[in-house]
């Protein structure tokens, strides 16, 4: 065996490894960034959870509050939306790390397109949570108490209130992905825009239907997801269609 060829195998399987670490080392800045943002997060955890249970401490009956039924629940609950807000928080950070390791790879024309994208979409996700947080939570907490039976007291669980919220901050900011998604598809020539206006009233009804799925069984927030739904495909499908149907596959990867 020569020399040369005892050789080539350590010279193929180091990319692989150079890349695995680059990989480890992104994952573990991204992990670190997570952190700290959580660590001034969770000092003024209590007063955060405050703020976010607004919307339905508002519409509570007077000399009623929002009660704790497990033992746990006090420190539990702030503990566990700090952490969400804090990866919420990174999610640019995180998107960063995410490009600088796929970058190299992408076409030059594919690198032009996808940083608009990429800064759309951490737009589009903060601005879901925020029409949740601002539009919906007040509509809907405000419909649930009105109507409860006579001699039933609203004192909703901090804790079942904390999973309801994020549920609808996570559909929501994924659903204000949609224009993204379209554009991509449109980009990339899997769809065409005649193609997909073709297929309006399935979308519609695909909007009500992932709306049922992604909120929880009251028909005020499906609706409300519903609609924007249906909003940002229409958003989604206007700028789509300045945009050809498919990059040049002439262009070689950045080195």
């Amino acid at each position: 065996m020569t020399e040369e060829s005892t050789q080539n195998p350590v010279d193929e399987g180091q990319p692989l490894i150079e890349h695995l670490v680059e990989l480890r080392s992104r994952i573990l800045k991204s992990l670190a960034a997570v952190i700290i943002v959580f660590l001034p997060l969770f000092y003024f955890a209590n007063p955060i959870y405050e703020y976010i249970s607004g919307p339905l401490r508002v519409y509570l009956p007077k000399g009623t509050n929002m009660i704790a039924t497990q033992v746990a629940s006090p420190f539990l609950a702030p503990f566990k939306l700090s952490m969400v807000l804090a990866l919420f928080i990174s999610i640019p950070y995180i998107l960063h790390q995410i490009w600088s390791f796929i970058s190299p790879g992408l076409y030059s024309n594919e690198r032009k397109v996808a940083m608009p994208l990429l800064f759309s979409s951490i737009l589009l996700f903060y601005m879901g949570i925020a029409f949740a947080f601002y539009v919906v939570f007040p509509v809907i907490f405000g419909f649930f108490t009105s109507v409860a039976p006579t001699g039933v007291t609203v004192m909703t669980d901090i804790n079942s209130y904390l999973d309801f919220v994020l549920k609808l901050f996570f559909a929501f900011g994924v659903v204000f992905e949609i224009p993204i998604a379209t554009v991509l598809l449109v980009w990339s020539g899997i769809t065409t825009v005649a193609s997909l206006k073709k297929k309006r009233p399935y979308i519609i009804v695909s909007c009500f239907v992932v709306g049922m799925l992604l909120t929880p069984p009251d028909i005020f927030s499906q609706v409300l997801l519903a609609m924007p739904m249906w909003a940002l495909w229409e958003i989604g499908i206007f700028f789509s269609s300045w945009i050809r149907e498919s990059p040049a596959e002439t262009d070689a990867p950045a080195e």
